[in-house]
């Protein structure tokens, strides 16, 4: 595992622990690897009005849009399920495909250990802005 690599991996399992979750009781962190080399973190905040829950995914991009940055090569997302990898959610897929399809996915256990594939195989088909009629 590259030394960048691990540290996404860390930073991810880092922001699960920061989980506001008390609802679900499911915590989720995700790590963003920035095409400039930053790290920005995500975890998911409940809100007892379910629908207004944001995933640790669209945490880290919209801190991360916040920060300047709107190019990015890699992002690790993690959760408490030791047994399996889990990818983020179909809106979190489409939030994270605004912005490419050469994404590196990593998808870690709790243990640090991980899976990487690619935004474009958790998402084919998808819909992007090139499908938007241009004026």
């Amino acid at each position: 595992m590259s030394d960048q690599v691990k540290e996404l991996v860390s930073k991810c399992l880092q922001a699960r622990d920061m989980a506001y979750c008390p609802y679900s009781r499911f915590p989720v962190g995700a790590a963003i690897l920035t095409a400039d080399g930053a790290i920005i973190t995500g975890c998911n905040v409940e809100n007892a009005s379910y629908g207004l829950t944001v995933c640790a995914e669209r945490t880290a991009v919209q801190r991360a849009v916040v920060e300047g940055h709107t190019q990015f090569r890699a992002i690790a997302v993690t959760c408490d399920i030791k047994d399996r990898f889990v990818g983020p959610c179909g809106a979190c897929r489409q939030v994270l495909m605004e912005f490419g399809t050469d994404w590196i996915v990593y998808l870690a256990k709790p243990d640090g250990s991980y899976k990487e594939t690619s935004l474009s195989e958790l998402l084919p088909l998808a819909f992007s802005s090139a499908h938007l009629a241009k004026n």
